[in-house]
């Protein structure tokens, strides 16, 4: 428990051999529940699981509630290790819940997983902690500070806000994480976060009652998706300071299908956020002129076409030129005005915390 609240980690992981046991060995103290959860892995990430949620006992994988299979002992509680519903033991410090996944569900839906099991047994605040030893257990409380406190509904790590981050970083990397930025700032509408691909985060029971969980994106793009969904119900998020940690880990994401599919659901989850909260739920103007923006932008894009085609008619150009020209000026002006008052709109909705 911390500080009169009860949390939860979510420690999603797929072929983490090597690094889920240190992740599961470090978790600090004042953890109530580990739900460790391995998404159907091909080395042996579910054995090291095993062996870190319990000294003692022969565990056996039976079917579990929602399509998971739990690890439960058919041995007596021992001094070091009692086991409890669930499939949970209970050990000096946290409670390590082993689960695995029937079939690959992707990091996204097997951290939905691991909130609907923390929803269930009633935690105060559910983090996500990654099995690949990327995050640092050290900075957990960080995260919690602002849930408890009442700051925030939503806390996530940034490792951008200083130069000594920014280097721990490829060029690559780099670059990615600031393009993704920029698209979820305007999807979100949280103008003042940064890092959106950090899943070192902290959310509280009342934001994940009030998010739709079920229809999250299940794969890598997970956190970008609940950004906007935090937004769209409008809940208040903190953006937490702290350092990349980078080893002998690999990446599993797929950049080459990994991009569009995500910039195609930032888009959709944009328009979704736009109508709820400024058509049905209060109106604003700025919906209006996005849309004004967009259709201007594609007729001035026509425009161009137009005016191409036509450039052996030396006398028409100029004007077709002209028009296209400043319908494009109109409609810039449209989206940079929508931007400006979206920014106005969720101004307080994030903190910052060096």
């Amino acid at each position: 428990m911390y500080k009169e609240h009860t949390v939860a980690v979510v420690v999603p992981a797929y072929n983490e051999e090597g690094f889920v046991g240190d992740v599961i060995e470090t978790m600090p103290a004042f953890v109530d529940r580990v739900y460790a959860i391995d998404d159907c892995s091909t080395d042996d990430t579910w054995a090291e699981i095993v062996r870190n949620a319990t000294s003692d006992g022969v565990l056996d994988v039976v079917a579990g509630d929602g399509g998971d299979a739990d690890a439960r002992s058919h041995d007596p509680p021992t001094e070091s290790g009692a086991v409890a519903d669930g499939g949970a033991t209970t050990q000096p410090g946290p409670t390590v819940v082993p689960l695995r996944n029937e079939e690959n569900r992707g990091v996204g839906g097997t951290i939905k997983h691991g909130y609907e099991r923390a929803l269930a047994d009633g935690m105060d605040v559910t983090a996500v902690m990654a099995g690949d030893g990327q995050m640092d257990p050290d900075q957990l409380d960080r995260l919690l500070d602002p849930i408890v406190e009442g700051a925030a509904d939503y806390a996530k790590g940034n490792r951008l806000s200083g130069h000594q981050y920014v280097e721990e970083m490829s060029s690559f990397r780099l670059f990615g994480n600031f393009t993704l930025s920029f698209l979820t700032k305007i999807s979100s509408g949280y103008w003042g976060m940064m890092d959106p691909q950090n899943g070192y985060t902290a959310i509280s029971r009342e934001a994940l009652e009030r998010v739709d969980i079920e229809n999250l994106y299940e794969e890598y793009g997970f956190t970008n998706d609940l950004l906007v969904a935090l937004n769209t119900r409008q809940l208040r998020i903190a953006d937490v300071s702290m350092p990349a940690v980078y080893g002998d880990e690999e990446s599993h994401i797929e950049y080459r299908s990994f991009v569009p599919n995500l910039s195609w659901l930032l888009l959709r989850r944009f328009c979704r956020r736009l109508g709820i909260r400024y058509v049905l739920t209060d109106f604003h103007p700025l919906a209006f002129m996005y849309l004004v923006g967009t259709v201007g932008a594609g007729i001035a894009l026509a425009g161009l076409g137009a005016a191409v085609n036509a450039r052996a008619d030396a006398e028409s150009l100029p004007g077709r030129l002209l028009t296209t020209v400043l319908v494009a000026m109109v409609s810039g002006l449209c989206v940079l005005l929508a931007m400006t008052f979206d920014r106005a709109e969720n101004e307080e909705m994030v903190v910052t915390i060096e």
